[in-house]
């Protein structure tokens, strides 16, 4: 498993340790059964290109509700919201390339058009 941490390039820098998934196994298991998710944690959904379909989200089998990032390929933030726990489906208003899942006390902390970096972790 891959943790990179995601910083926005502007104040404040908020950094967060996620798992990066770019497989298919590790993008369809997702967060799905797990108990919580520890506030400075998440997932980014990495995709080839920029597309509505592949980027929705399901929150199926979710025990918790999560703040959802939707980033075009420049990294910019181009949609979110506040993703409520067993909801069908989630679908970006315009096509993204990674998906962001955050604990959901973190959803005032980004706004659409904020500019995100992903960082190499370990």
């Amino acid at each position: 498993m891959k943790i990179v941490k995601i910083r926005k390039s502007s104040s404040p820098f908020t950094v967060v340790n996620v798992k990066y998934c770019d497989t298919f196994l590790s993008k369809l298991i997702g967060l799905m059964f797990s108990r919580k998710l520890k506030r400075d944690y998440g997932l980014v959904l990495v995709e080839n290109t920029e597309t509505r379909i592949n980027t929705s989200i399901h929150m199926m089998f979710m025990n918790y509700d999560l703040t959802v990032l939707w980033l075009d390929k420049q990294m910019v933030i181009i949609d979110k919201i506040l993703a409520r726990k067993w909801v069908p489906i989630y679908i970006p208003k315009k096509p993204a390339q990674y998906v962001i899942e955050l604990h959901h006390s973190k959803f005032s902390e980004y706004s659409i058009g904020d500019k995100l970096i992903l960082i190499n972790g370990d």
